[in-house]
């Protein structure tokens, strides 16, 4: 059964960074695909970015690109999101998720069959 913890949320001030991590069990991390994705109150979730089954990032978001970076640990059990540069905008639950096709990164949320239980990220002064 495949277990996904986030954690690194917290407050932080505009300008500030974070790095999010996202502990993978119960399935070979090193060959499954781990997204990213994020949601604030009245807003869709949205993908923010996701690293392939090779260790290579497929893409980001616009809202984040330049800003945040996302990477596996050499143990490849670990995935983490560095955010820097951080805006308001940024405020929102954060969430770590693997794709139905395990192995490849997926464009949507319902792309998506596990996430985990999220961690809180506040930008503001």
């Amino acid at each position: 059964q495949v277990q996904l913890v986030e954690s690194g949320g917290g407050l932080v001030q505009p300008g500030g960074s974070l790095r999010l991590s996202c502990a993978v069990s119960g399935i070979a991390a090193d060959y499954h695909a781990v997204a990213w994705f994020r949601q604030a109150p009245g807003k869709e979730r949205e993908g923010l970015s996701c690293i392939n089954n090779s260790g290579r990032a497929e893409y980001y978001a616009a809202s984040v690109k330049g800003r945040f970076t996302i990477s596996k640990d050499n143990a490849k059990t670990t995935v983490y999101l560095q955010m820097n540069s951080l805006k308001p905008d940024d405020t929102a639950v954060y969430y770590c998720a693997t794709p139905r096709d395990p192995y490849y990164c997926q464009s949507g949320a319902s792309d998506y069959l596990n996430w985990g239980q999220g961690t809180q990220v506040t930008v503001s002064s």
